[in-house]
């Protein structure tokens, strides 16, 4: 992009806004609707990138660059760095380029405090290449309403199964681009339900630890309340996918310090940007790593008499590993020679249907509530007989307070307590006493391996309810991702198998 054509969009703009409307680029852009934030209307040209030495990619933390020596006598070109963030470019540069030096001052920030360079790239959508490879972060920034075409929706979502995320920034908060970036996520993604996510995300202490933040005056000019920052993301599989930025994250890119707008202090805003690729860099490691795992197929005709087993479908994200409680069946029935064969079903605790079901499983990583309805099924359930295996996967904090909450509401009469270990669910068919964890959860509680922890709820002599607080369904995947608290993949693989058998002869 040069100065000329940026100068020519800029034009190009002011003369739309002058025949339709002030902040106007297109007729039902949104600039007339209720929360819409303008952008600056100081358009600044961007910054060429700093011309500096190459890191290779790293893990995190950051190590600073290799040293690559250079003879005495021969100049050299600094190589450069890898592109981490490319930058969508639209037709309307008031929009998109409101914040022109967002990336840039983000990733001088970045190489001057952490000592690690990557380079960004200013794309459309149809110049992208679609090996996250080559584009790892892809961010788009707006203020006004927007669509991709279908071809674009298809491009972005191979893209983010593939191993990229999309960053949607909403430009100082204005709601027609968070309204269009949420409804083009459904798009996307119409099988997975967009959430808010919990301060205890990893993405809030990826680098950082930043599960409380500082909101400019603008924000609470608005009806929010409250210091948790404002993030939405499409998870698959653990990993997420896609995030819109509910307020603004770019003029605290750009150390823009008018308190007036609808954004993050600038501080914790740099600081977000920084857990956002520190948490995209490790995640498309881990997703290069776990691509070609073990994969289950339902032999959906090679046997009769199928014992259905039901998931529990909410509203929130109530799948979170696709394949993994396929896995532990085929190898429970491997490990046990059990003459039954499993296949899943999808269910709301409202269908009749669960009570031909022997067995429910439960599991997310968010907040989550359930009905009235939903929570009167699943207590006839339980007291009619009926089994539920229940996870916090990834171990994550949100919803395990969640599920208490409901289990409190759901069976007072039967509290939720600690599985002894003593109890059959150690012993068969596998003794187990100690359980390996993840590194995420060692480096929380001191310790490679503990004593196995299992919460149930007892009704007439035996468990009706087992909880594991500590994630197994990436263990029973053998991919746990790096960022989960759980138990690592022979510990879950046995104590999921442990689970199963008690469920069927207790």
């Amino acid at each position: 992009m040069n100065r000329g054509m940026l100068m020519g969009w800029l034009l190009l703009a002011s003369a739309a806004s002058a025949v339709c409307g002030p902040y106007t680029i297109f007729n039902g852009d949104g600039s007339d609707e209720p929360g819409f934030v303008p952008p600056p209307r100081e358009p600044v040209l961007p910054s060429p990138p700093p011309r500096s030495v190459s890191s290779a990619e790293t893990t995190i933390p950051f190590p600073p660059p290799p040293v690559v020596p250079l003879s005495r006598t021969e100049a050299k070109k600094p190589p450069r760095p890898p592109v981490l963030f490319t930058k969508i470019r639209t037709a309307h540069v008031l929009d998109w380029a409101a914040t022109p030096n967002d990336v840039n001052n983000l990733l001088k920030k970045m190489k001057n405090s952490m000592d690690v360079n990557y380079a960004m790239e200013i794309k459309t959508l149809a110049q992208v290449d679609g090996d996250p490879e080559n584009n790892p972060i892809l961010y788009r920034s707006g203020h006004y309403h927007f669509a991709f075409t279908p071809a674009e929706r298809a491009k972005l979502r191979a893209f983010m199964l593939d191993g990229g995320m999309l960053v949607l920034n909403t430009g100082l908060g204005s709601k027609p681009f968070y309204d269009s970036a949420k409804k083009e996520l459904g798009l996307i993604f119409p099988e997975v339900h967009l959430q808010r996510l919990s301060a205890d995300h990893p993405i809030f202490h990826a680098y950082f630890d930043l599960d409380r933040v500082t909101y400019r005056r603008g924000v609470y000019e608005t009806d929010f309340r409250g210091d948790e920052p404002w993030f939405e993301g499409v998870t698959i599989d653990c990993r997420t996918v896609a995030v819109i930025s509910r307020w603004g994250l770019a003029v605290g890119w750009e150390e823009n310090e008018n308190d007036a707008y609808q954004a993050y202090a600038s501080e914790d805003a740099q600081k977000l940007g920084v857990n956002l690729f520190a948490y995209a860099t490790a995640q498309r490691a881990w997703a290069k790593q776990a691509a070609g795992r073990m994969a289950f197929v339902d032999e959906e005709d090679a046997f009769a008499g199928k014992m259905f087993l039901g998931q529990v479908v909410y509203d929130g994200e109530w799948k979170t590993r696709h394949a993994g409680l396929s896995i532990l069946l085929q190898t429970f029935n491997r490990k046990t020679d059990v003459p039954v064969k499993f296949a899943l079903k999808e269910l709301r605790l409202s269908d009749p249907a669960v009570f031909d079901i022997p067995l429910l499983y439960v599991t997310g990583h968010e907040h989550f509530e359930l009905g009235p309805d939903e929570l009167a099924g699943l207590r006839q359930y339980l007291l009619n007989g009926g089994f539920v295996l229940a996870e916090a996967c990834c171990g994550r904090k949100g919803f395990d307070l969640a599920f208490r909450t409901q289990v409190a509401r759901l069976l007072p009469e039967y509290p939720l307590k600690r599985v002894p270990s003593g109890s059959l669910l150690f012993r068969l068919p596998n003794s187990v006493t100690r359980a390996g964890v993840t590194p995420a959860l060692q480096a929380q509680l001191g310790s490679a391996a503990i004593e196995p922890v299992l919460y149930g709820i007892e009704i007439e002599g035996h468990y009706g309810l087992i909880y594991s607080p500590f994630g197994m369904a990436g263990g029973w995947e053998l991919s746990q991702n790096p960022y989960a608290y759980g138990y690592e993949e022979g510990a879950a693989m046995l104590l999921g198998q442990n689970i199963l058998m008690y469920a069927i002869t207790q």
